[in-house]
């Protein structure tokens, strides 16, 4: 660590003969240059204010119909698309798939993860992040992970297609270092679970336990897989994974009073692009607009766009 460093003595981990490549990448990549965590507003161990701030959302004077640039907001922002120049196209039959997945991964963000726990045919314990995760139906309550096959079939699509059991795990910031920690390629004698530091909590419908760490997990049966065939080399890519979830498990201590998971408590970690991962400090609500409540001005007001542009178009 150079002298210039603004960390201070006490936010610089000691480094020993156990230290690892991961700590020293860890101190000298990520950390020099940077606020402390400490020095950031998500620190709530020293402060009760809250870790996400809600603030007004941008242009909450825009009518229907307006046009992006009926903001300061808005047209800085379409500057940057004025002329072709202004564009780089990137064909993906062309592109060697490392730049797509480079592109995907950078671009299809904040993604959430999904920290699977998943027990083998004979009784190896396993657990993994994958970002490529979603919520897709809240009835019945379905989930899916997609994971590449490359260069082998993960461990997790192995046993849960094995058990048909699993859990789905949500990272909270606290965390992140441990879960992180799981993604090793380590040897198969060797327990993610022991290299993470963490807690393995019973499940009440599936084998597989769950993170105990973790704020918000969700016990799932196994309810189908889709394989993802390249359409040039016929090799199956990718095995996306549907689950059912049976029961989910939340801490009372990050409910609101609605009963369900305030963000500010909450402090679910997302991925972003290469190594990187983003975590809210700021948000803003949003109406849900509705036909029947403004369907009639909505007409009057697109009605009246219409003519101003045929206007336009005849000067």
């Amino acid at each position: 660590m150079n002298s210039d460093s603004p960390l201070s003595n006490s936010a610089v981990p000691s480094l020993d003969q156990d230290t690892t490549k991961y700590t020293q990448e860890l101190i000298s990549s990520c950390l020099e240059g940077l606020p402390t965590f400490e020095e950031s507003r998500y620190n709530t161990s020293t402060s009760d204010d809250p870790a996400v701030k809600y603030i007004q959302p941008p242009n909450p004077g825009w009518k229907f119909g307006e046009k992006i640039e009926s903001s300061d907001l808005g047209r800085k922002w379409m500057e940057g698309s004025k002329l072709e120049d202004d564009w780089e196209h990137f064909d993906a039959d062309k592109e060697d798939n490392r730049k797509i997945y480079a592109l995907m991964i950078s671009g299809i963000q904040p993604r959430p993860i999904a920290f699977i726990s998943s027990v083998s045919a004979s009784g190896e314990e396993n657990i993994a992040p994958f970002s490529f995760f979603q919520a897709l139906s809240p009835s019945p309550p379905l989930i899916m992970i997609s994971a590449m096959n490359a260069p082998r079939i993960k461990d997790t699509t192995t046993n849960i297609q094995a058990t048909k059991e699993f859990t789905v795990n949500l990272i909270s910031l606290p965390w992140i270092v441990q879960a992180n920690a799981a993604s090793i390629d380590a040897p198969a004698h060797v327990s993610e679970w022991e290299v993470a530091g963490l807690t393995k909590e019973p499940s009440t419908h599936v084998r597989a336990p769950r993170v105990k760490e973790s704020a918000f997990s969700m016990e799932c049966t196994f309810f189908d897989k889709y394989d993802i065939v390249h359409p040039d080399t016929g090799i199956t890519a990718s095995t996306i994974t549907f689950g059912l979830i049976k029961c989910i498990h939340v801490r009372k201590n990050v409910l609101n009073a609605r009963g369900v998971p305030d963000p500010a408590k909450l402090q679910t970690v997302s991925r972003m692009g290469d190594i990187s991962y983003g975590l809210t400090t700021e948000a803003f609500r949003l109406p849900r607009p509705s036909w029947v409540a403004d369907g009639e001005v909505i007409e009057k007001v697109l009605g009246k766009n219409r003519q101003l542009d045929l206007v336009g178009d005849n000067h």
